[in-house]
């Protein structure tokens, strides 16, 4: 490994390093893996179209894009079902996989490039969930990009580039497979709410949908440490990144969570204490704003 100095030229010279002996060289040619510029690039123009979108929202009508999003959101249910089967199929239950310590296997052997392949496809789904965050600005829906939202969208391109180039097999099955498992039953509560509002009785489970990602994040962050502390040989940078990753999900989600349910729940019932004992006489309206966060689990927000 090249030393590192302060100069740009040695900067460079370990960047080729990286690029030439430390990635897979099976995913070098594929779409948008060979440099990590177009996947930064796409990330910018997404925080871009984002920043000025909404301005020029501001003074127009908001778009009825009911059809469009219950066909996107059966689109992206389908694509996690299928990532669910192909990470299953060639991880889990392909055999003489080492469930313990996975390491990538660099071989074109069927199975690998199948696991390769669907790790793309991974990745690639990042950035087909961009359309999450346009649907929000079309609609003016703004209140629902959080900085929780951007962070998670614009951070697991970056990451997957990151997994497609260098380690795209081995022990990313976990992490992908789990959360590909959350967005299926993610994407389909998308799907229910987009229907309208007839529908929209049956999905008091929103709550545990927000329990389900941050069960994954813990399970992830758990897998993690697991394979550093046992000194499993799979790309230990790619780890740690992800270690400390699963910290920031798990920190923010946590507190959407604190925010969006557990705090308004004590409000209210301090609120009817102080109206049962005539100190303060509460009214309600029923009524109820929508906050989304990260890939878009929605939680009831009292006005």
């Amino acid at each position: 490994m090249p030393s590192v100095n302060p100069s740009m030229a040695s900067l460079v010279d370990l960047y080729n390093h990286y690029m030439l002996h430390g990635s897979d060289q099976r995913t070098k040619d594929w779409l948008l893996i060979g440099s990590p510029w177009p996947t930064v690039t796409l990330v910018i123009l997404y925080l871009l179209a984002v920043q000025y979108g909404q301005r020029v929202m501001a003074h127009r009508t908001p778009f009825d894009l009911k059809g469009v999003m219950v066909v996107y959101n059966v689109c992206l249910v389908l694509l996690s079902v299928y990532m669910v089967y192909e990470l299953l199929i060639s991880s889990w239950f392909s055999a003489g996989f080492n469930m313990h310590c996975a390491l990538v296997d660099t071989s074109n052997n069927a199975i690998s490039l199948r696991f390769a392949s669907v790790v793309w496809w991974y990745y690639f789904s990042k950035l087909i969930e961009f359309a999450d965050t346009m649907f929000f600005v079309l609609r003016k829906k703004n209140s629902q990009i959080t900085y929780l939202h951007l962070y998670h969208h614009s951070s697991m391109p970056l990451l997957w580039w990151m997994g497609t180039r260098f380690a795209p097999g081995g022990e990313a099955f976990f992490c992908a497979t789990l959360n590909s498992g959350v967005h299926v039953v993610m994407y389909m509560y998308y799907l229910l709410s987009a229907m309208g509002p007839r529908i929209q009785p049956y999905l008091w489970w929103k709550k545990y949908l927000t329990i389900m990602q941050l069960g994954q994040f813990v399970l992830v962050l758990a897998r993690v440490t697991y394979t550093v502390f046992t000194g499993c040989q799979f790309p230990r940078l790619f780890q740690k990144i992800l270690m400390v990753y699963m910290y920031t999900l798990i920190a923010f989600f946590s507190n959407f969570f604190y925010h969006a349910y557990h705090r308004p729940r004590t409000a209210k019932v301090k609120a009817n204490g102080q109206a049962a004992t005539g100190h303060r006489k509460v009214q309600s309206n029923g009524g109820g704003d929508h906050v989304l966060v990260g890939n878009g689990v929605k939680a009831a927000k009292k006005d």
